[in-house]
């Protein structure tokens, strides 16, 4: 007996409202799965790829969106044969979490920040499955120790914001699969955690879904990400499936240019690209592909490294660390007089010369950002020198340092957190200007604001715009612009692309090298991604629990590291096996 797709999507279109009207957002969309197979899901962001999950789980908001045509129709274990897109919320609100479960991209916004997480869970569980308060218990402790949480009782009685990115995103996988779902699916559920933490996550995915048979259906923008999970793959572009396949052959022979450029966005492996593909690169309009073009996968020849960093090292440092520490107190007990600290940043040394862009890598927890702002004393050092072109930063009075960061400036991991939502593009990047009182009138300042805009790619008329009204690529282009409205020297990135698309990724790295050679900028590069650090970077700091681990030329480290460490780091860049396979 031939056994039927547990879910069908049969022709599905979608729209959204706006002040001009209506907007597919999704176009006559097909495919099925069948029980306990993986269907991955990749595009950019507003290709659809989530608007198609909401609408399997009745989620798009009742006010500004229709389903225009289609059926869903789910085909359960127990016998069910329902059409998604005909049954009432209340039939939709009993299969929602218990059959049809979700995993959401942000695990901090999806679960409730007043409620201990167990509780969370206990509730859904009574709800779905009757247990009675200590039953419920007993399940989610067993839930906590099968999705791998350490201590489950202490993470029971946690509220959200006392784990990390990682352990959320294991209760709300706890919480997913807490009813033994048919269909599970997982909305980007990796983006934004460290490489090690993401493949643990993955890891475990692929681990529930054999051991309950359940069908699982993972989106994201990184086709290296899928691979890990999925045996099948459709890849959407604006609305529309334009490419699908079995995962090892979308990886080997990817038919359309827009697959392609996806592809050719991820930083290379097994060499060093002059600048990355991106998949305006690629035609797309034609249906042509056009990989074999030209330029587009140009490499930088040992001998040229070779030759630029003799250039580079053969002048004085433009930034000297010297034993660098950051501790912070942690709470006393209350029968001991004596205080311990923790150790963010722990005894580092290091030098940055001008032109050079140093990569920093490692785990969250590890210091990264800690060691960034400790450099601007935005945190203050706890010991330890810093000196930046001569000037001790240590000792440096703070009218001082505030001119001084004039030539350092950094640009954060969120976008969208650091620019203010209640002025304008062009005010944000005008502000900083004023402040330092550069140039003889808001006019020449304006004028100034204008060539930076175009300089990161963006339009004038973006100058009028509020940060709610871009991507997060074009905010990432504002924050850029405005780093380097005091004509800095130096330029902290930290994560600055980690939340990105891949596509968007690459644009901003390229965008980023191309401001580097302009402007004549040093960068210190943080990142938990080791392929990224290693295609932006010279050299290459790799650090564990507030300790460099590895430090040195980034090709040395990546093609032979010393470290256990860093090797697993390597092991976790996603699709690498894939991507060294093809």
């Amino acid at each position: 007996m031939m056994t039927k797709p547990v879910l069908t999507i049969d022709n599905l279109s979608v729209s959204f409202h706006d002040e001009s009207g209506w907007h597919k957002a999704v176009e006559q969309v097909s495919f099925s799965m069948m029980p306990g197979q993986s269907l991955g899901i990749v595009g950019e962001s507003g290709s659809g790829k989530s608007v198609t999950s909401l609408s399997v789980m009745r989620l798009l908001p009742a006010l500004g969106s229709r389903i225009d045509s289609g059926r869903i129709l789910y085909n359960g274990s127990r016998g069910e044969d329902i059409s998604l897109t005909d049954i009432d919320e209340p039939a939709m609100r009993k299969l929602r979490g218990s059959r049809i479960a979700m995993i959401f991209q942000e695990p901090m916004t999806s679960l409730n920040p007043v409620m201990k997480c167990g509780l969370q869970l206990t509730e859904a569980i009574r709800l779905h499955l009757g247990y009675n308060r200590k039953k419920a218990k007993e399940h989610v402790i067993s839930l906590f120790t099968e999705v791998l949480l350490p201590d489950p009782e202490r993470v029971y009685n946690s509220y959200p914001h006392q784990l990390s990115g990682g352990q959320k995103q294991r209760v709300m996988i706890a919480m997913a699969i807490a009813c033994r779902p048919d269909i599970l699916i997982a909305d980007e559920p990796t983006t934004a955690l460290d490489v090690t933490v993401q493949k643990a996550i993955l890891t475990l995915l692929r681990s529930l879904r054999d051991k309950y048979g359940m069908s699982l259906i993972f989106i994201s923008h990184d086709l290296g990400v899928v691979a890990e999970v999925s045996d099948y793959v459709l890849v959407m572009k604006q609305g529309q499936i334009v490419e699908q396949g079995f995962v090892k052959q979308i990886f080997s022979n990817p038919a359309h240019p827009y697959t392609q450029g996806l592809l050719a966005c991820r930083p290379p492996l097994d060499r060093r690209l002059r600048r990355l593909p991106v998949v305006s690169d690629f035609d797309v309009s034609s249906g042509e592909s056009i990989v074999d073009f030209k330029g587009l996968f140009e490499e930088v020849t040992s001998k040229e490294r070779i030759s630029d960093h003799q250039k580079l090292y053969k002048g004085m440092p433009l930034l000297e660390i010297r034993d660098l520490s950051v501790h912070y107190p942690m709470p006393r007990s209350m029968f001991s007089r004596q205080r311990n600290f923790h150790k963010a940043v722990d005894q580092i040394s290091f030098n940055v010369y001008k032109g050079e862009t140093l990569g920093l890598v490692g785990e969250s927890g590890c210091g990264k950002t800690t060691l960034g702002r400790a450099l601007l004393r935005l945190i203050e050092p706890t010991s330890g020198g810093m000196e930046f072109d001569g000037i001790n930063l240590i000792n440096l009075p703070l009218k001082e340092l505030r001119y001084l960061r004039k030539r350092i400036q950094i640009i954060f991991q969120d976008p969208y957190s650091s620019l203010n939502p209640r002025i304008t593009a062009g005010q944000a990047i005008l502000e900083p200007m004023q402040a330092h009182r550069m140039h003889s009138s808001d006019m020449q300042r304006k004028d100034r604001v204008m060539e930076l805009l175009n300089r990161v790619n963006l339009k004038s008329e973006h100058y009028e715009r509020y940060p709610h009204q871009f991507s997060g690529g074009q905010r990432q282009r504002i924050c850029i612009a405005r780093a380097l409205a005091l004509e800095p020297e130096f330029i902290i990135c930290d994560e600055s692309v980690s939340a990105l698309d891949v596509s968007v990724q690459a644009q901003v790295l390229n965008l980023l090298n191309d401001l580097k050679k302009s402007f004549g900028l040093t960068y210190i590069f943080i990142s938990h991604d080791l392929s990224v650090v290693r295609f932006m970077s010279d050299r290459m700091v790799v650090m564990r629990k507030g300790k460099i681990v590895e430090y040195g030329d980034s090709d040395l480290i990546y093609e032979s590291p010393s470290e256990a460490y860093t090797r697993d780091l390597i092991a976790a860049i996603p699709g690498v096996d894939f991507r060294q396979e093809h």
